[in-house]
């Protein structure tokens, strides 16, 4: 029986096309090495977005593969993540502690942006990163009651904060810093300065990706947020409706305008499911996510439904990907997370901090 040479485990790797990069591992430039011993092949993959949840999928999807030649005895598939910082607008300097920043954004509120941002958040800490997640919406901050916690961030030397922690999740908000049931009656600078100060003053600890939920609209605050804060990426929230449509597609141009990559869309509130007898009907129209997205020519990243244990386990404290982590809903946001690192890892990478500052002396 002749052995099986480097060659052919390559070709047979290369069938494999990854539904996240959608590219073939070898293309991708994801396998770092391959070792053939005898009738043993060792094939070392390294991939620049979290896979916890897909490992085993993935390892099986390729031992099937190479195992179909002959001479194929033991298949050894070792699996790492490498979360690398990407690039951000110009104008702006990377943020010390963060990889990443995606910003969640929705045209309008009411589409469920903030549950959906921290489900994505916790989502991306599940499949293995390390994940932030700034509430930025400083007239109506939701996280804090969404994570379950309600204290006052630390502060060891006076002058920063360290992230409140909750699900492995470091988190900030203004709702840390004032009374629930305090009105924030304040004008758009001010506004954008305790923004700025929330982000920039927080001891964020080697996070890969932290999320941001942006308050609704694309007024002036919006448009501040996205000149001033180094963004990788923007993900859109919108609900089928034709008015959330609209909006969203004005939230998508504002991005496009400051040179922010728009990851892709995500239709909430797809399809109501009845809890009684299993009935499915588009309460608010049909397909209109991916139209929007087809229509800019970005990705779709998936649709969620509109679901009542969503919402009842979001107010509760206790997200739907912490609440029940096996459930079909919790596989649906860690697949859509998926997607959104994947197509944030394609992007060009942030080299800022390879070259040398270069002073220039008058002696």
């Amino acid at each position: 029986m002749a052995a099986i040479s480097r060659q052919q485990v390559e070709t047979a790797i290369k069938q494999y096309i990854d539904p996240y990069l959608q590219q073939d591992l070898v293309s991708a430039k994801s396998v770092k090495n391959i070792q053939v011993e005898g009738d043993t092949v060792t094939v070392d993959l390294t991939f620049g977005y979290p896979t916890g949840g897909y490992d085993e999928k993935l390892a099986n999807q390729l031992k099937t593969l190479i195992g179909a030649y002959e001479g194929v005895g033991t298949i050894n598939i070792n699996i790492t993540n490498k979360i690398v910082a990407h690039a951000v607008q110009k104008s702006v300097t990377p943020l010390k502690g963060v990889k990443n920043i995606i910003a969640v954004a929705s045209g309008k509120g009411g589409v469920g942006k903030s549950t959906t941002a921290v489900n994505l958040a916790l989502a991306l800490s599940a499949e293995g990163a390390t994940v932030g997640i700034l509430d930025a919406d400083i007239y109506g901050p939701s996280q804090p009651q969404m994570l379950g916690v309600q204290q006052q961030p630390e502060s060891t030397d006076g002058q920063s904060l360290e992230p409140v922690m909750s699900y492995d999740l470091q988190s900030m908000s203004i709702g840390y810093l004032v009374e629930e049931d305090t009105p924030m009656i304040w004008r758009g600078p001010m506004v954008t300065q305790a923004l700025e100060q929330l982000l920039k003053d927080t001891n964020w600890r080697e996070v890969d990706y932290l999320i941001v939920d942006l308050p609704p609209g694309t007024g002036d605050t919006q448009l501040t947020l996205a000149q001033k804060i180094p963004v990788s990426g923007a993900v859109i929230i919108t609900t089928p409706q034709d008015i959330a449509l609209l909006d969203a597609r004005k939230g998508l141009k504002m991005f496009e305008k400051v040179n922010v990559s728009i990851l892709g869309v995500i239709e909430n509130m797809s399809i109501h499911i009845c809890s009684q007898c299993g009935h499915e009907e588009h309460i608010f129209g049909e397909g209109g996510g991916l139209h929007l997205s087809q229509e800019n020519n970005v990705d779709f990243l998936g649709a969620l439904p509109l679901d009542r244990s969503i919402r009842e386990e979001t107010d509760s404290g206790k997200p739907t990907v912490v609440a029940e982590p096996e459930g079909r809903l919790a596989q649906l946001y860690r697949e859509i997370a998926r997607r959104v690192a994947a197509k944030l890892s394609l992007q060009a990478k942030d080299y800022t901090t390879k070259f040398p500052t270069i002073k220039v002396m008058n002696n």
